[in-house]
């Protein structure tokens, strides 16, 4: 079963290809199991074990019946999740057909209308506002270590 998968490291056996994946990965509030692969970005199909993608391997150590010829689809919509539950077989066909926008984002935000195009947003706005405030908590730590090193007090 495991030759079927493209790319896939010839070393690994099913029982340690699960618990590579296991320790490679961590759950999301959402109930999605997000993988870290090679990549540092989120949000992209991840590859593990070799060249493989990591949801395809997943799907045939926690699923099964794995099919070649057939796509796997996240039912969540989070190309990095392994959850078995959100995995399933698609033809390309199909799997085209579901990669509509979902009226959530992947953290459970729910999505706005953009009023220019009458189309759901892109980008979740409380999603993108979080991740600016992290990023501005993190240049005042910076500024403030950078500050201590010159002597000079905090503002």
């Amino acid at each position: 079963m495991l030759s079927q998968v493209n790319g896939l490291s010839r070393h690994f056996t099913e029982d340690t290809l699960r618990a590579y994946l296991l320790s490679r990965s961590t759950r999301a509030d959402a109930g999605c199991l997000i993988v870290r692969g090679y990549g540092s970005r989120r949000g992209v199909h991840q590859k593990l074990a070799g060249r493989a993608w990591a949801h395809i391997a997943a799907y045939v150590v926690f699923v099964g019946g794995y099919d070649p010829t057939l796509e796997v689809h996240h039912d969540c919509g989070a190309p990095d999740c392994i959850e078995p539950t959100h995995l399933r077989q698609l033809s390309h066909a199909d799997n085209c057909q579901e990669r509509t926008q979902r009226p959530r984002c992947r953290h459970g935000h729910e999505r706005e209308t953009d009023p220019a195009t009458g189309r759901l947003r892109r980008v979740c706005r409380a999603c993108n506002r979080l991740a600016q405030q992290r990023w501005r908590e993190r240049q005042a730590a910076e500024v403030a270590r950078a500050r201590a090193a010159y002597g000079r007090a905090p503002c």
